[in-house]
């Protein structure tokens, strides 16, 4: 084994990469489309080389988030192009620039923040999460549907040696994004919680908010999701317009429907908050004061800080948090976008790009 510096005095050292590897894929979008065209296109990139606080991540593991989805058919609005997609990403350290405090070997987490001025009041406040410069990654700059990306080293996160690279990468937004809010909820061990909606961040949500103690009611149109939240503790479930066997002293919606935040606001006891936990929402239907008064309330989370990651991280080996997913090759990209946007996925779809994939590259090009 031997080891290639990419660029004198900025990379540390890659470690056991065939000196052919000249490249990297990455599965691109430059034209956002329904997830059924197929809008992702698989390329051969040159090999990214990290600059000053920067590190080389070899991917090992990259979650389908439903972010993803609204950014290649164009929910959002693209911020650059071409983009790789992909912020739920775990890997290894190859590379390092100069001033970066990461070794080579290091097991890490990106998340979808990719960085911030670390200069204005919510930066210095902790809450760099509403940083107006912040960027954010698979949107900013490059993501993880791909066998290597660069990711600015003071916004990775130490990943535990007791969690799997696969059941690692769906915590890496829906599980950190939940952990925020429910922390947002306020609730204690005894409160009572609704989650409105049942994908992959709420079956997280759930493990967490029973492992703290709270009641926790679950709202879903999917008889089977049903049924696999109660397998998982909940104490009660229904469909959306169901109201819980209790009020409830908070929700979250994972939905993005507007409608389903005034289900959840209708099942709030009064002083109840509902949290609304999304990137992008449809308008919310007009509603009577009357549900607001008594001091309900609707907030938002938008993003997540490094603290919110770390926390969760450490959370989910100590309880330990189990993820269900369906695994994908990177060359299956837009399959997995496809069955994410039709309701195929149980669980979480995370990108597999093989085992030393970044290896397996090399041999194909000798």
């Amino acid at each position: 084994m031997w080891h290639q510096v990419l660029s004198v005095g900025i990379v540390q050292a890659v470690a056991q990469i065939s000196p052919v590897t000249q490249s990297v894929r990455v599965a691109e979008l430059d034209e956002p489309a329904p997830a059924s065209q197929e809008p992702l296109r698989l390329v051969d990139r040159p090999m990214p080389e990290p600059t000053r606080d920067e590190v080389l991540i070899e991917v090992r593991a990259c979650g389908v988030c439903r972010t993803d989805l609204q950014l290649v058919e164009g929910d959002l609005e693209l911020h650059s192009h071409p983009i790789v997609p992909g912020h739920q990403i775990v890997g290894e350290v190859i590379a390092a620039g100069a001033a970066s405090d990461w070794s080579i070997g290091s097991r890490v987490g990106v998340t979808w923040l990719a960085g911030a001025c670390g200069r204005c009041a919510f930066c210095r406040s902790g809450r760099e999460n509403l940083c107006h410069d912040a960027r954010f990654t698979g949107w900013d700059r490059d993501g993880g549907f791909a066998e290597a990306v660069v990711a600015d080293g003071r916004f990775v996160a130490p990943v535990p040696d007791g969690v799997g690279d696969v059941d690692v990468a769906p915590l890496l937004c829906g599980g950190v994004i939940g952990h925020r809010a429910l922390r947002a909820t306020g609730l204690t061990a005894g409160g009572r919680l609704g989650l409105y909606g049942f994908g992959a961040s709420a079956t997280i949500v759930l493990q967490l908010a029973l492992h703290q103690g709270m009641d926790v009611h679950v709202a879903t149109r999917s008889t089977s999701e049903q049924e696999r939240a109660r397998a998982l503790g909940a104490q009660s479930v229904g469909t959306y317009d169901e109201s819980p066997p209790q009020p409830l002293d908070a929700a979250i919606t994972f939905a993005p429907v507007g409608s389903v935040v005034i289900d959840a606001l209708r099942a709030v006891d009064r002083g109840g908050t509902v949290v609304v936990n999304a990137i992008h929402l449809d308008g919310i239907p007009a509603f009577d004061y009357g549900l607001l008064w008594h001091e309900r309330s609707i907030k938002s989370v938008a993003n997540v800080t490094r603290r919110d990651a770390a926390e969760l991280l450490e959370l989910a080996e100590r309880i330990p948090l189990v993820t269900h997913h369906q695994q994908y090759p990177l060359d299956d990209a837009n399959r997995a976008l496809a069955d994410l946007s039709s309701g195929q996925v149980r669980g979480a779809a995370v990108l597999v790009p093989g085992r030393d994939g970044i290896r397996e590259n090399a041999t194909r090009r000798r």
